[in-house]
């Protein structure tokens, strides 16, 4: 009927590892360029600069007193 076992996924069962690194390998370094040109893009660049003002802003030491504690001298 198709020499498919249920359970491999679909996967034929004489598939040649090699291949599947190769095909791997060619994904991961799809993925790696995918990535960079985001990181290159607009959109990339703002997200990062959200991040680092993110984390800037959780590592900054804690403000005492409050707004609610301010005096204002008119």
């Amino acid at each position: 009927m198709g020499g498919v076992c249920c359970c491999l996924g679909g996967r034929e069962s004489g598939s040649d590892p090699i291949l599947d690194a190769e095909a791997r390998a060619r994904a991961a370094e799809a993925a790696q360029r995918r990535q960079e040109q985001y990181e290159n893009s607009a959109a990339g660049r703002a997200a990062k600069r959200a991040a680092e003002k993110a984390e800037r802003e959780r590592r900054a030491p804690p403000v005492r007193g409050g707004e609610g504690l301010a005096t204002r001298w008119d």
